[in-house]
């Protein structure tokens, strides 16, 4: 196992330095999902939810959870980002949403982070617009589909 980057040889928490690596392209992709009633998925996906366009709305709060990353969590750099894409599908089996962030940059460290967040974010805000109607919504599943760029090369899970 390899060592855990983010303390020092006292068990502190750093921030890692990147600051030696190169800048390289790197892309994350990140998924998950939101299961809900069926009532609740029809009410979704025809456009009725009181609060408005729930995936759209999902949609840029998934957007702006990547660009927020390291505001949210202490120890990820901020980064530029060049790309961050959110789409959600409806699944009448599941019932709910799929979601799948895709977050871009050139920088010294990677984006899976930030793809991960949107994802949380997008699910999140879908549970807050529609909490009033099914508190038994549940998240679930959200995991990195694709890591490239950086020293440690590409990852596509199985």
């Amino acid at each position: 196992m390899p060592d855990l980057t983010h303390f020092d040889a006292a068990g502190n928490a750093v921030m890692v330095d990147v600051s030696d690596k190169p800048g390289t392209a790197r892309i994350a992709t990140a998924e998950g999902h939101i299961s809900m009633s069926p009532q609740t998925f029809d009410m979704i996906t025809k456009g009725h939810a009181k609060k408005g366009d729930v995936m759209s709305v999902a949609q840029l709060a998934g957007i702006m959870g990547a660009k927020k990353t390291p505001d949210l969590i202490p120890l990820c750099h901020p980064l530029p980002l060049s790309k961050v894409s959110v789409e959600l599908q409806g699944d009448p089996g599941l019932p709910g949403l799929h979601i799948r962030a895709t977050v871009k940059t050139t920088g010294q460290t990677g984006v899976e982070m930030e793809a991960l967040t949107a994802v949380g974010v997008a699910a999140l805000t879908v549970f807050d617009m529609v909490k009033a109607v099914d508190k038994g919504m549940q998240i679930g599943g959200i995991r990195v589909l694709l890591k490239d760029g950086g020293k440690s090369g590409r990852y596509e899970a199985q």
